[in-house]
Parts: C-alpha cells; sequence; structure tokens
C-alpha cells in the first residue's frame, strides 16, 4: 500500500550543514554551500514548473567526500516505483548469482505466452521461441525497460523470493506485489531513500558482488540506454558517467514520472545520486520528452551534472572506467 511518511508536511530540505559551513568555513565550503543551494533552487523551480506532487532525494560527496544531501523532499514516501522498481528486482537474480544458484550464462526459452507489450523490445520479434541467456533478458530489462524481461526474472526468482532478498538487504519497504501465480508479480513500490540507498551500494559495489554491480552499472550506463530526462542535454561523453533508470505510468489518479540514477566524477567515482518520483502529474498518455515532468528531468540532469562535472573523489575505494564511445559503422 502506497504510503505517506512522517515527512510529508515538511518539503525541500536543503542541506544545512554545507550551508553552515559556507558560513563559517573557507572558500571551498563556500563554494560547496553555493552549489547546494543552486540544485535545490533549480529543483524548486522545476517542481512547481512541472505540477503534480514530488518525492524526492538528491545526495553528493563534499570535498572530504563523506556523503552531503542537496534535496530531501518526503524522500520517506512509499510509492510505486513502475519501471525504476526493475533496478530491484535486477538486484535480486543478481544477489542470486553471487550465490551460485544462478549463472549469467544460464538460457530460458522466450515462449510466445509469456510476451507484453509496452516498453522493451521482445514484443517487437513477432515470432518467439528463442533461448535467451539470464544476462540477454536482465540487459534488456536494464536498457530498454523490457516488461517480458521481467516475467523471465520472476521464472528465475519467485516474488516472494525476490522480498525476502530485498529484505536481507535492508531494504525495509521496497517489495513487488505478489499474484496467483508465484513467477509473476507487479512491480509494487519503494522510496527515494531506499532508491538513492540502492544506487549508493551499487556505484560503491557492496550491493552485490563487484562483478554484478558493474553488470548493472554498464548496462544503465550505456549510450543506447534512456535519453529523454536527466541526460537528454548531456553530450556522449558525459552520458557515458550516468547510469539511469526510468519509470512511468499513468494511474487514474494522474501521471507518474520517476527517474534514479547515479553520476560519476571525472575519475570514475560515484559523486552524486538523484531519485525524483513525481506523481499526479498532467498528460498521462504523453511518455515522450515533450512531457513536463520528464522536461523538468532533463533541466535538473544538466544542473545536476554541472554541479559535478569537474569533481573527482579519491576516497572512493570503487569506480567506473571511462571510456569514450566510438561509433563502430
Amino acid at each position: 500500500m502506497v504510503g505517506i511518511s512522517r515527512r510529508a508536511a515538511l518539503g525541500v530540505t536543503v542541506a544545512a550543514g554545507a550551508a553552515v559551513a559556507g558560513a563559517t568555513g573557507g572558500p571551498a565550503q563556500a563554494a560547496e554551500a553555493a552549489g547546494t543551494r543552486r540544485v535545490a533552487s533549480v529543483y524548486e523551480r522545476q517542481k512547481v514548473k512541472a505540477g503534480g506532487t514530488w518525492h524526492s532525494h538528491v545526495a553528493t560527496v563534499d570535498a572530504t567526500g563523506a556523503l552531503t544531501t542537496l534535496v530531501e523532499d518526503d524522500a520517506d514516501y512509499v510509492i510505486n516505483g513502475y519501471s525504476v522498481q526493475k533496478l530491484f528486482v535486477a538486484t535480486a537474480v543478481l544477489d542470486k548469482v553471487d550465490r551460485g544458484q544462478l549463472s549469467l550464462g544460464q538460457k530460458l526459452d522466450l515462449p510466445a505466452d509469456i510476451i507484453l507489450g509496452g516498453s522493451g523490445i521482445y514484443h517487437l520479434h513477432g515470432l518467439w521461441g528463442d533461448d535467451i541467456t539470464i544476462a540477454n533478458f536482465l540487459t534488456a530489462m536494464l536498457l530498454v525497460s523490457d516488461n517480458t524481461a521481467v516475467r523471465m526474472c520472476g521464472r528465475v526468482a519467485p516474488a516472494l523470493e525476490i522480498n525476502d532478498i530485498l529484505a536481507a538487504k535492508g531494504f525495509l519497504n521496497t517489495r513487488v506485489e505478489p499474484v496467483a501465480n508465484p513467477n509473476r508479480f507487479f512491480l509494487g513500490v519503494t522510496t527515494p531513500r531506499e532508491t538513492h540507498d540502492l544506487l549508493w551500494r551499487l556505484a560503491n559495489k557492496t550491493l552485490l558482488s563487484p562483478a554484478s554491480c558493474d553488470f548493472m552499472l554498464r548496462v544503465t550506463r550505456w549510450v543506447n540506454g534512456y535519453h529523454d530526462g536527466i541526460r537528454r542535454n548531456m553530450s556522449s561523453n558525459e552520458r557515458s558517467r550516468v547510469a539511469t533508470k526510468y519509470g512511468a505510468e499513468a494511474p487514474a489518479a494522474g501521471a507518474s514520472r520517476h527517474e534514479a540514477g547515479i553520476m560519476f566524477g571525472t575519475d570514475g567515482a560515484p559523486v552524486l545520486t538523484y531519485a525524483f518520483f513525481a506523481e499526479k502529474l498532467s498528460e498521462p498518455d504523453n511518455y515522450g520528452a515533450t512531457h513536463p515532468a520528464v522536461q523538468a528531468h532533463a533541466v535538473l540532469g544538466r544542473a545536476l551534472f554541472d554541479s559535478i562535472a569537474t569533481a573527482t573523489n579519491p576516497t572512493a575505494k570503487a569506480r567506473q572506467v571511462l571510456t569514450p564511445y566510438r561509433a563502430m559503422g
């Protein structure tokens, strides 16, 4: 059930510690505090312009490498995550890979009766029956948000097992929603704070094995992924420093448009996470780049990236290899 957190009436909290540091510290602290205020200001303007109800969490590392909150807007609100939840589903499947219960090379058939429309690629085939690897359908689920791939995940990680894995990893609110068929489920709920937690642990390679974290990050950073929102106004090399996942739906209460991800410094270290969940929006049938909330994501993405464009994190224990994209043909 979707609920309201104790912060529901508090609005946006700007990182007060950074503001105090700016008032009492040296030039570096002052610049850091100014950056915090700029991000919060852009967020407030875009939130009002897009309309609807927003629940968000943005955090970055400070000059010492410590994590600092930039935006905290009802971050414990329990909300339908829609396709952002696919990050959690992939985490559960890869947890089983890490424990030796599955392998990325393991193959399953792709029968016609499992095919779902909407986002993805498998429904476009027209003919089905292929044997595909777990790596194949996880890639489809994370890169192009394939809905059929969710059902494939359910065949190797039933709903109740996914929820047990998420609970064991400390996610108190994030769950898929079981149905009568144990291998099927609705994508369920999460919170902005728990989504941030997943992203930060993923980027620091503590959520799963380093190999499994690299798999998820390699796919979600790739050039063929989602670009309408956060990564819209970026070069290909800038996009390669952002791992992102989008989610959208049009329930009766109004459109939902979500996006969550990680930005990396010039040294490949994680330096910023964002989790934007917006509901009760207008234009429920507009799933494109012109949707007001998606336009807001694009403005926010540019502002967030500009705030970390030259950043590094020397204290980081995990990094991504940032290889410039080159077209092959």
